[in-house]
């Protein structure tokens, strides 16, 4: 791809300002002349016929032919009468040719002037000096008009392009690392307004993804500081194990080994579960894929609530609501309502009431899950979806439900906490159409 071609603003309107003058003015110079050319000739023409025409009355008014010449003659016009006898009155004849127009008539009237020859000339080369010199005027005029447009343009060209000398020195202060200065034009709805809010709008554009930019870093840095935090916890217990392991060599006791076996495994599954977790949140900043497919809401918390009797058997459990179909990702729902079900298990200890609910509207379906324990503080029920943030009763890496919101709004729903106590209570919303 070319690069853009930069020349010189002022230069090419100046430019094209004086070519475009130039071939007006010719064009234009010649369409005046042509103009008054004709009217002049139209003039003479209509001059000269109606002196005829005067002539002719005055003759039937019986006016004697001297006073006749005299009444008829005119500025730039000779008169010749020649009566029947021959006699000669006014100015000499002249023969017509290419500088004299001449009109010739038989006077119809009168005793004296009855059949007597009127001869009516014109010098035509005073047409001519004329148009000469509206020639001349006209080039002078235009060569003038294209000098004074010349210094116009020029000095006028500063004021003009003075916004975009503004948008320069704007682009190049925020380059050089000045931020916040905006052009704020005074009238939008113009050309150069309508360039300089789209160039601010662009500023604020920047400049905000900038200050996203930045905090997102800022969060990465601190996302990985904790999760190097809590995968200190594991690899520091698994290092610990393994090393008393190898000291204590083939004769150590039985329960010691099978004591520190058992917490290699468990340090080792807790290292897996939270490299597991980062890696599902990874697939969701990137642009998590899920897997559609209908399926029926309560038959997935129904499995949950079946999971939970079994492994907590402590805890009653309650189900209900509508039967809603909905195309989701049912691995990825389940997820959801696994940490939920867990959180709200931990919640409430070893015994306690955790109720599930399916309902429906008409844009979206609901999984209300509810415990009967001591609740979350409303300055925590937005914080804890926070990654790594734990809460006074949690067990896990913190990730939890930052994952279950992240597969919620993949799905173009939520998860959110409400204010509903005594105890927790959780709203999981999936629109049916995604």
């Amino acid at each position: 791809m070319s690069g853009l071609r930069t020349v010189s603003l002022r230069r090419r309107v100046t430019v094209t300002a004086l070519v475009v003058l130039l071939l007006v003015l010719p064009i234009t110079g010649l369409a005046v002349k042509a103009i008054f050319d004709a009217q002049a000739e139209r003039n003479l023409n209509t001059l000269l016929n109606g002196r005829a025409q005067l002539a002719q009355q005055l003759a039937r008014q019986n006016v004697q032919p001297a006073n006749l010449v005299r009444r008829i003659d005119a500025d730039g016009i000779r008169v010749t009468l020649i009566l029947r006898n021959g006699q000669q009155l006014g100015a000499p004849a002249v023969e017509p040719s290419g500088e004299i127009r001449q009109v010739k008539t038989t006077l119809l009237g009168g005793q004296r002037t009855r059949g007597a020859t009127l001869l009516l000339s014109a010098d035509t080369s005073l047409l001519d000096g004329a148009s000469r010199t509206l020639q001349r005027v006209l080039l002078l005029s235009g060569a003038a008009a294209l000098l004074i447009t010349a210094l116009a343009l020029i000095l006028g060209m500063r004021f003009a392009l003075a916004p975009l000398d503004a948008m320069t020195s704007l682009a190049r202060s925020i380059a050089a690392g000045r931020r916040g200065g905006r052009l704020q034009p005074t009238r939008p709805d113009t050309e150069l307004g309508r360039t300089a809010a789209a160039f601010d709008e662009m500023l604020d554009s920047l400049e905000g993804a900038e200050r996203t930019a930045r905090c997102s870093e800022e969060h990465l840095r601190q996302f990985v500081a904790d999760a190097a935090h809590e995968l200190r916890t594991p690899v520091t217990g698994l290092q610990t194990a393994a090393e008393t392991l190898v000291q204590l060599g083939p004769g150590a006791p039985s329960e010691r080994r099978e004591e520190l076996e058992l917490l290699l495994v468990r340090e080792s599954r807790r290292a897996g579960a939270l490299v597991a977790d980062l890696l599902e949140l990874a697939r969701i900043d990137a642009g998590l894929v899920l897997r559609r497919r209908p399926v029926r809401l309560q038959d997935l918390a129904q499995a949950q609530a079946d999971r939970l009797r079994l492994v907590a058997p402590g805890h009653t459990v309650q189900l209900s609501g509508a039967d809603v179909e909905i195309a989701v990702d049912p691995d990825r729902v389940t997820q959801i309502l696994a940490n939920l079900v867990d959180n709200a298990r931990n919640a409430t200890g070893d015994s306690g009431l955790i109720q599930l609910h399916v309902a429906a509207t008409p844009d979206h379906a609901e999984i209300v899950v509810h415990d009967n324990g001591p609740g979350i503080p409303p300055a925590d029920r937005e914080r804890i979806f926070q990654r790594l943030v734990h809460g006074n009763r949690s067990r896990g890496s913190g990730l939890g439900l930052p994952i279950a919101r992240g597969f919620a709004r993949a799905h173009g729903g939520d998860l959110v906490c409400l204010d509903k106590g005594p105890g927790a209570t959780f709203l999981l919303t999936l629109p049916f159409k995604p």
